[in-house]
């Protein structure tokens, strides 16, 4: 029977911080299983499912309770079997409660308008700097975050905007082991270690935005970067899993957009090798991807190649790179007709749209999986089907839509 999941066919077949000690979970009988079914492809996906709570430990009471968007996403993963996932905007919790309920509520269930139970043996999750205070003054208004202060502006504050630590974190699930010990993340690399980092400035004044005394210890990363790599059936693959700040919610001096260009710039210098002392991870380890690994970089990364308010040419930086594989994007029906719907003017194919963010900002392509040169690229889509559909009941969970490739030697 076609691995192709039952949600995209229709679409797709007319196309071609420093981690923590809990962060790898995983089960050797799975690994064992998952070579007797090893199949000649893989597949990657990326979804931002808008798992998230405003409160601490407020998705783990949702997933205890009951969530129907939670059992809407389990059931576009169990249409579309991804053997790779990177789940953007899902609450981090150190206990990893919330990842154990969803896997074992949500996705080992069978849920309405799915398939069958699926089940990830390994995950990664690990700290992001998401809600986490900085103790600096980081949205200019001459305060610095305190828990006295009102959420809003305590999380401009964090080290990511959010309103509690691990908001909008990350987590990745597989159905290969992980490389734990090689597992490197960059969720404390200092934004000014950058080479040419796109310092913000005052456009009235020319001054830097942040004070000389809080630009060195910013973060680049507004939630984290991580290289996760996964001993697959076709060997060593290079999860390069990350989630750029949206280039809007600032101000003239466009300090998001600056970070989203530097943030997606980060992978682009990680993949031109090399070992400059100035790249080091969390871990203490320095330099770049080596020349021989292969990769796939997933995720939100809230830059379109064509429209929207981002910095021109942010994600250019990694769909021009020599070591990222050319091609077709991934496709859908649903979003050129939601485009159409709302009537934006676009220079970029609607087709390719990833995410729709209302009649104020229309749909956009932010969400990506793109595998390094060297692989065969078998399949590739994006699960937003039309409104008419019967799969259409399950794909509304959340603003994105999953992103998938099929990879092959």
């Amino acid at each position: 029977m076609s691995r192709l999941p039952l949600l995209c066919a229709a679409f797709a077949a007319a196309l071609l911080g420093a981690c923590t000690q809990v962060n790898v979970h995983g089960d050797p009988q799975g690994w064992l299983r998952s070579q007797t079914d090893a199949s000649a492809t893989l597949r990657v996906a990326t979804y931002n499912t808008s798992l998230y709570d405003e409160s601490a430990g407020g998705l783990i009471r949702r997933l205890e309770a009951g969530d129907d968007n939670a059992r809407k996403i389990a059931a576009v993963l169990q249409r579309v079997r991804p053997d790779l996932v990177l789940l953007n905007e899902f609450d981090y919790d150190p206990q990893q409660r919330a990842a154990d309920l969803f896997q074992r509520r949500y996705l080992e269930v069978a849920q309405d308008g799915g398939g069958e139970a699926l089940r990830y043996p390994y995950r990664y999750l690990a700290p992001v700097n998401t809600g986490v205070p900085s103790g600096l003054d980081l949205d200019g208004d001459g305060q610095s975050g305190t828990a006295a202060r009102g959420d809003r502006a305590r999380g401009n504050d964090a080290w990511g905007y959010g309103l509690h630590p691990g908001q909008y974190g990350m987590l990745v699930l597989s159905k290969y082991p992980i490389d734990d010990d090689a597992v490197r993340s960059f969720q404390t690399f200092k934004w000014a270690d950058l080479p040419n980092a796109r310092q913000p400035r005052d456009p009235a004044t020319g001054k830097p935005w942040y004070s000389p005394a809080v630009w060195p210890q910013m973060r680049l990363s507004s939630k984290s970067h991580w290289d996760v790599p996964v001993r697959t059936p076709l060997g060593v693959l290079h999860v390069l899993a990350a989630h750029p700040t949206p280039p809007v919610f600032d101000g003239p001096e466009d300090r998001n957009g600056a970070r989203n260009y530097d943030e997606i710039g980060l992978w682009a210098r990680y993949l031109d090798g090399g070992a400059p002392a100035w790249l080091c991870d969390d871990q203490g380890r320095c330099g770049g991807l080596a020349e021989d690994a292969r990769f796939v970089i997933v995720g939100d990364m809230n830059a379109d190649p064509f429209d929207g308010d981002g910095m021109p040419g942010a994600i250019r930086q990694l769909l021009d790179h020599p070591r990222v594989a050319p091609g077709p994007a991934p496709r859908s029906e649903g979003a050129p007709e939601r485009a159409a719907a709302y009537g934006f003017a676009r220079k970029g194919d609607t087709a390719e749209h990833t995410g729709d963010f209302g009649p104020k900002a229309g749909t956009l392509r932010l969400d990506y999986v793109l595998p390094s040169r060297g692989w065969s690229v078998r399949e590739r889509g994006v699960c937003w089907p039309r409104a008419d559909s019967e799969a259409a009941k399950i794909a509304d969970a959340s603003d994105h839509h999953l992103v998938w490739v099929d990879l092959a030697d």
